[in-house]
């Protein structure tokens, strides 16, 4: 019985099939013949499988796996979402659940770090952008989706998640053991004047609240004198393209073309225009990235690039540029479906390629001396470990380390200060 049902569901969809097919034009109708005998394949192989498979298998996981595998087939980002899965990502967690602050994506087909978010525990292990996950609690994340291996590694507070990377700029295979924290995340970790005029912004997610604090940050950098900007989106995955689009406006004249998207279909094809009635244009504006800025964080460095209003200093950004819609299916599942993909103004694309620094500047390790003389390693971006006897001490709380030891901040400098000297003698 549930045999026939299956395969009169699947008749049903060949007979709709047909139908659409006389009113297309001889090209389309090509293309749904074609698609007519692969779903006739597929129904046959449903048929087969309930027929002669050692086990009884029920036709709702048949069709679970397949569109699940339809999905992956398409990109990284796309996939089917059973009712549970879909469920969780409607769920509002306030951003109150343990994790480890990893950004991951599939890259080249292997599960992949786009950054590790500033503070967390990820971050404090040494987890680093492009680090290839290979297993999470020993099992192999091989034929894992993102949504899989986003389960595996959030859960209760406190708990341990070993994880094993490939890091393919070293040649090695690296196990971390990482305890779980509640993940809160501080959209700006630092406002401050670095030199004399010299204002600067760490900016690690596009957040609801963002815009308010970077308006925030800049009243104060200006009372304290700053003519002059270097924005940091070094690590920053991106957030809320809306927000994105207001921080990238906050730097240009109203009516610019901020970024637009280009789908297969023409009703997904939008600009985003810049609107904001008092935007900062009088000063010069350094943006840093790299291989850690993906998504939001490349629609803003590609916008102020393209109408030169700020120069980029770092490395290649990590290259998400990529529009997922998600669309609800009759049984509560649904499809996460890349539907357009993000180009700058010029109309560069970003997906796959990234944003291109004016100033390439790689990162670089300084040495630091301890009390007793000793060198010390200082990894650029990463947490950094002083050991002075037993006492550990993180980049983020001690003062002491001098931003001069971040070469990339230090060629922002360099540069911030050839255009003022520039504009001051034109």
């Amino acid at each position: 019985m549930k045999q026939k049902r299956l395969l009169a569901l699947v008749l049903v969809s060949l007979a709709v099939f047909t139908i659409y097919s006389t009113v297309f034009s001889s090209a389309d109708r090509k293309r749904n013949d074609d698609l007519f005998r692969q779903v006739s394949l597929f129904s046959d192989t449903l048929a087969i499988i309930q027929n002669e498979y050692v086990d009884s298998a029920k036709p709702r996981d048949l069709i679970y796996g397949a569109l699940k595998g339809m999905l992956f087939s398409l990109d990284p980002y796309s996939q089917f979402m059973d009712p549970e899965t879909y469920n969780e990502l409607k769920v509002d967690t306030e951003g109150r659940f343990g994790g480890l602050g990893i950004e991951i994506t599939i890259k080249d087909g292997l599960l992949t770090v786009v950054t590790p978010i500033e503070g967390t525990p990820a971050w404090r292990a040494g987890i680093k952008s492009g680090d290839r996950i290979v297993k999470i609690n020993n099992e192999l994340t091989r034929d894992m989706t993102l949504t899989d291996a986003v389960k595996r590694m959030r859960g209760k507070p406190k708990e341990t998640v070993q994880v094993t990377v490939l890091r393919e700029s070293e040649k090695k295979v690296l196990e971390f053991k990482i305890v779980r924290d509640i993940i809160k995340i501080k959209d700006i970790k630092e406002a401050r004047i670095l030199e004399v005029g010299i204002g600067y912004i760490r900016l690690v997610e596009f957040r609801e609240n963002t815009p308010q604090d970077i308006n925030n940050a800049i009243d104060k950098l200006k009372k304290e004198g700053m003519s002059a900007l270097i924005l940091d989106l070094r690590n920053n995955p991106g957030g809320l393209l809306n927000v994105a689009v207001k921080i990238a406006e906050k730097f240009l004249e109203k009516g610019k073309v901020i970024v637009s998207t280009k789908g297969r279909n023409s009703s997904q094809d939008t600009s985003f225009i810049s609107r904001s009635n008092s935007p900062l244009l009088n000063i010069p504006i350094v943006v840093l990235i790299n291989e850690g800025s993906a998504s939001g964080s490349e629609i803003v460095a590609a916008c102020l690039q393209d109408y030169r209003r700020g120069i980029i200093v770092g490395i290649k950004s990590f290259g998400k540029g990529s529009v997922q819609t998600v669309i609800p299916l009759v049984d509560g599942s649904a499809l996460r479906l890349t539907t357009a993909r993000y180009f700058s103004p010029l109309g560069k694309e970003i997906q796959g390629k990234g944003v291109i620094p004016d100033i390439e500047v790689p990162e670089v390790r300084y040495q630091l001396l301890d009390s007793t003389g000793a060198g010390l390693e200082y990894a650029q971006n990463m947490f950094v470990q002083i050991k002075d006897k037993n006492k550990n001490v993180s980049k983020e709380d001690d003062e002491s380390l001098d931003y001069k030891l971040d070469n990339q901040l230090m060629r922002a400098i360099d540069a911030i200060k050839a255009v003022k000297f520039y504009k001051e003698t034109k």
